[in-house]
């Protein structure tokens, strides 16, 4: 018998592919206020959690929130909430003119910043109605949000984060060791039979259909899960 595939040590949750998170000390989050309030970023800083740097803001009333830092701020910035449009300033989603760059967006009004998180990406505000605004994900996928829901103005900072080059394989395991993430990964096709149902074979052909069955077990499920159309498009 062979080695367990991948899809099958993932299940059990072993230290390899469980993330860790007792190295996270930062939560993201909104005030939990409607007044208008005026702050100031007193801290960036590197969060292991994420890929953009966080920005700790303090407020008038002395309450301090976590954010993705914005583009073009540094300590010291003001950062405005529920009362101006500027960059980094926090609002609603129903006060944000349309075409508006936004990140950190709330999926349900008063539960803190859902979509839109990872560095340099950005949403825009497509279309507003009474009932619902229409927002433009960083996957070109446009789904709809309640006019209540808040975000941040602007863009996140550390979009040239995949631009220096990864010159060692070691720099490379060493990034994908501090989240817990298995590397380097090996295809499925270039296993031996005993490791993968598509090891084996002459060259990378899997000699198989790639959809496994609807009854099969949760660890045979690889390939194409549940597939629309398999084959060659015509």
């Amino acid at each position: 018998m062979g080695k367990r595939i991948i899809t099958q040590r993932r299940g059990r949750g072993t230290s390899t592919y469980r993330a860790p998170s007792h190295r996270f000390r930062y939560s993201l989050e909104y005030p939990k206020t409607d007044e208008k309030l005026t702050g100031k970023i007193i801290r960036l800083l590197h969060d292991p959690a994420r890929t953009s740097p966080i920005a700790i803001i303090e407020f008038e009333d002395k309450t301090r929130i976590n954010i993705p830092a914005p583009m073009n701020v540094r300590e010291g910035s003001t950062i405005y909430y529920n009362s101006d449009q500027t960059s980094g300033s926090i609002s609603r989603l129903a006060d944000i003119p349309e075409g508006t760059e936004i990140y950190n967006i709330e999926k349900i009004p008063g539960s803190n910043g859902k979509f839109c998180r990872s560095a340099g990406s950005s949403a825009k505000v497509i279309m507003k109605t009474n009932e619902f605004i229409l927002i433009q994900l960083p996957s070109k996928k446009q789904m709809k949000f309640d006019p209540k829901c808040r975000a941040v103005i602007g863009s996140i900072a550390g979009s040239g984060r995949k631009e220096k080059p990864i010159l060692k394989a070691g720099k490379k395991y060493h990034m994908m060791k501090a989240r817990n993430k298995l590397y380097p990964r090996t295809s499925g096709v270039s296993m031996n039979a005993v490791d993968h149902p598509f090891g084996s074979g002459r060259g990378s052909h899997i000699g198989k259909p790639k959809t496994p069955p609807r009854n099969a077990p949760p660890g045979r499920n690889i390939g194409l899960i549940r597939a629309r159309r398999t084959g060659r498009k015509r």
